[in-house]
């Protein structure tokens, strides 16, 4: 029996001290799996309450010792019921997810925000590009809730962007992220399976984090990422299956000089054994550095991958 039912908490608990260590415990004793968004029961519960409560995200201490009112714990109490019982990720009870500064709207149509991705766009991939101005066109492929989209424009500002995703659900989202932001006159959102309807099209920076999940993973995977769009995270037998897709097509979509980048979580001895010639240039992010490849256009058409 979880912790929540062990007496009633709303005659128990008084302070942002009390619910934020009774929150910690019930996390921990019902075993959580984290990864939308926060590392550890610590982060998510103080995130958690904290949003809750309307309080400043990351300002935590002058409130520990503020009481709570009756609404306020209810409110919480319900949320931390959902997320313990039915192990529904954090950014869907609260419907936002954040990407360092930038904030997003989030709900069960789009995979929670997360990709290692959005570390090298906002550097603007400096090792790679010398002059962000050159970036008119960006193809953000498989694009969710449209983060990765919003941050390109920000990264390179001459640039329009195309956000494509199979999914019609998940472009909903997306525009709701654009809109939010006020980029309408600079995405443009296209219903797509990968490069299906992008014929002619031609970009200077080709960004995607496809599905990547492997069979053996997706039969593991935590409840947590059961609640998640499976669309969006299954591919194949060996999680290869969108990324194949993405290098055999990606070349007649790349300007001269035109950079790949993709995300494909923890396949790279796999993908590195189908593509034994690929020149793959392996990004350093937080995580370390087998988890975002980066292919140049030349590189592409110079091992001979078949093109449209």
């Amino acid at each position: 029996m979880s912790v929540l039912y062990h007496f009633d908490c709303t005659n128990e608990l008084h302070t942002v001290r009390d619910w934020l260590r009774f929150t910690v415990s019930a996390f921990n004793e019902a075993k959580l799996s984290f990864g939308h968004g926060s590392a550890s029961s610590y982060d998510e519960a103080a995130y958690l309450i904290l949003h809750t409560l309307h309080l400043p995200l990351d300002t935590l201490d002058p409130f520990l010792d503020a009481r709570l009112i009756s609404d306020e714990k209810n409110a919480l109490l319900a949320l931390l019921k959902q997320r313990v019982d039915k192990r529904i990720p954090v950014a869907y009870l609260t419907q936002e997810a954040w990407l360092g500064d930038f904030r997003f709207y989030v709900d069960k149509r789009v995979i929670v925000p997360r990709s290692f991705i959005a570390e090298l766009i906002q550097e603007q991939f400096a090792s790679w590009i010398a002059d962000t101005k050159v970036v008119t066109n960006v193809l953000d492929l498989c694009t969710g809730s449209g983060c990765l989209a919003i941050l390109a424009t920000h990264a390179f500002p001459d640039a329009v962007v195309d956000a494509v995703d199979i999914s019609p659900a998940a472009l909903e989202v997306a525009q709701r992220n654009i809109a939010d932001y006020g980029l309408e006159d600079r995405i443009n959102i296209i219903e797509s399976d990968l490069f299906s309807s992008l014929k002619g099209k031609q970009y200077d920076v080709i960004i995607s984090n496809p599905p990547y999940v492997d069979a053996p993973s997706m039969a593991s995977l935590p409840s947590e990422y059961r609640h998640e769009p499976q669309l969006a995270l299954r591919s194949g037998a060996d999680g290869l299956d969108a990324t194949r897709e993405i290098l055999e097509h990606a070349a007649d979509h790349l300007n001269p000089n035109g950079l790949l980048v993709v995300e494909i979580g923890h396949n790279r001895p796999t993908l590195e054994a189908v593509y034994p010639n690929l020149p793959f240039i392996w990004l350093e992010v937080a995580a370390g550095d087998e988890f975002v490849f980066m292919l140049r256009r030349e590189d592409l058409i110079r091992n001979n991958l078949k093109l449209i």
